[in-house]
């Protein structure tokens, strides 16, 4: 049961609503949620919330699994913060990235992509090098 639904049967067993509007209460809540959860191979239709990073593998013959949520708010706050740094310091950050290991240029990352990419982003599923473990990634 999810915290509004308890909230609004608190407030009808508190006397606080009638029944009549807790019915209504409720119905405008399930208007508003998605019917059911999506199952792992079916992707959610509409505007992506979140990238997601799931990784199912056997580790030391017990099975482990990682699953991340990101929130593409955060990425696309990010990439429009990016357009805020002066030009030298980019180019700083693109020095320190590349001597890190990490082959980004910011100077390239623009919102659009961002938006493209969510947009072109089905759920894929990436090899890796055991025949034992799976990793998706997909927006929902």
């Amino acid at each position: 049961m999810n915290e509004q639904r308890k909230d609004i049967l608190d407030m009808l067993a508190e006397g606080k609503i009638s029944a009549e509007e807790a019915e209504q209460l409720i119905a405008a809540l399930e208007r508003d949620q998605p019917a059911a959860a999506p199952g792992p191979d079916a992707r959610p239709k509409g505007k992506a919330k979140y990238l997601r990073v799931v990784v199912d593998a056997i580790e030391d013959d017990e099975p482990t699994r990682v699953n991340v949520r990101v929130p593409l708010q955060l990425l696309r706050a990010g990439v429009r913060l990016a357009a805020l740094i002066p030009p030298q310091a980019l180019g700083k950050a693109n020095a320190e990235l590349m001597k890190s290991g990490v082959p980004l240029d910011l100077t390239q990352l623009k919102p659009e992509q961002l938006e493209a990419l969510v947009e072109h982003l089905d759920e894929m599923t990436v090899e890796v090098d055991q025949p034992d473990a799976r990793v998706r990634v997909f927006c929902e």
